[in-house]
Parts: structure tokens; sequence; C-alpha cells
């Protein structure tokens, strides 16, 4: 992996909450491309390191670099104007809003000069055109994933970071959202960097993968690794 092809550079990141350091030197990379999964135990930082590279939480020392352009004091949207895509853990679609409406928020995030294919989305998820004038909070935990999901590609994202993907979603749903987050890095290119807990899901999508633990990586797992199921479940352990 060399430096011209990493698209997400993080070096010496320290974020928390008040005066309280959940990350502590964290330093890591994603290269152009890559499916990347961070996991852990419970309570390690992954939602806070998620958190603050979309800006959401404030860093106190160290640099993100998104496509080779340092991003550590943008605020939220310029980041995702830039290209990040965010789905949040619990997804926080607008209950209140159809389908439709929710996606066209997408559009605010959207990159200056690029155009809303929205078939494209469609092609990924039918079922959001199939009921894009219902509300999105009658939609099952499934569903507005993928809602959550397609809202993100709206604005055409380079990088796209999900955290707990799986949460709370039937086990059929699970295998076919993991399909479509692939078919996004295959087709479309994007770079998927996503935190999970669901071993099945990191054995299939993740390339490689980071553990955390403490609020700082403590190793990286290559593909052969990430196939050894019970090397993976005394990591991701409570």
């Amino acid at each position: 992996m060399t430096e011209n092809k990493n698209l997400l550079d993080v070096s010496g990141l320290t974020a928390g909450y008040g005066a309280t350091s959940v990350l502590k030197d964290l330093n890591f990379k994603v290269a152009q491309g890559e499916v990347v999964a961070i996991i852990g135990r419970n309570g390690v930082g992954k939602t806070t390191l998620l958190r603050t590279l979309m800006g959401l939480i404030r860093h106190s020392q160290g640099i993100v670099r998104f496509d080779h352009q340092d991003v550590s004091n943008l605020k939220t949207y310029q980041r995702a104007r830039l290209g990040i895509g965010y789905i949040p853990q619990g997804r926080e679609v607008f209950p209140r809003m159809t389908v439709w409406e929710n996606l066209k928020v997408g559009e605010m995030l959207q990159q200056p000069g690029k155009g809303v294919d929205y078939e494209r989305v469609y092609e990924f998820f039918p079922i959001l055109r199939e009921r894009a004038r219902q509300r999105a909070g009658t939609f099952s935990g499934g569903q507005q994933q993928q809602l959550a999901i397609g809202r993100a590609m709206v604005g055409k994202p380079k990088l796209m970071l999900l955290d707990e993907p799986s949460e709370g979603i039937q086990p059929n749903i699970v295998k076919e959202i993991s399909r479509n987050i692939l078919k996004l890095n295959r087709e479309l290119g994007m770079t998927i960097l996503f935190v999970e807990q669901n071993l099945d899901m990191i054995m299939k999508m993740a390339q490689r993968c980071y553990v955390m633990d403490k609020g700082q990586i403590i190793d990286e797992l290559e593909v052969t690794q990430l196939r050894d199921r019970e090397l993976m479940r005394r990591i991701l352990a409570v």
C-alpha cells in the first residue's frame, strides 16, 4: 500500500468528550478501493473514531488526511462534500419524511458539479423506488438501513463509513446488505470503512481489519487471518 494510493491517512489522532480522551494517538491508513473493518470489543472507541473522522467530534491532536487533503479542521458538511459518506449506528433516517424526501436530503451533501443518479440507487435498492411515498419510520430496520445507504449514495461518496450496519437487522437482510455494499465497492470503486461485531459480515466483506482496544489500533489482520473463525471470535469476545 503506497502512500499515493491512500484515500484515508490518519496519524496521531486523539479525540474524545470534554477532558476525556477516547482515541489516543491512533494511526491507520485505508487505500483507494479497499474494504476495511474496524473491530474490537464494545466500548473501545470504534464509534468515536467514525464520528471523529466525520467531524462530529473534535480532535485534540493528530491529522486526518482524505484524498491527500488535510481535513482535520473541516466541518462535517465540508467533509461530506469532499466525498465522505456516513451511515451512523441506528441509521438515523428521518421517520416522518417519505423515502423520497430522505433521499433528497442526500443532495445537500453532494459534491459540487456532480449530478444525482437515482436510477443507480434504485438498481441497488429497488424497494426505495417501490415505496418512495412511504414514511421512512414505517420501514423495518433492514429497510431503513437500505435507505440510509441509498441516501449516502446520492452524494456519490468516495469513502463510505458504516457504523455496525448489521445491528438490529434480520440475518437474511444482513446478507443482502453485505452483497450490496460489496457491489458498491466492486462496481463503483467506492472505498468502505466499517465498524462491525457480526462475525459473518466481517468475514464476508473485509479485505483487511484493524483491531481496536482502549482507543488505539493494537493489531492489523490480513485476509487469511480474517478467515480464521476462532481467532476472530477471540478478538470479538466480550
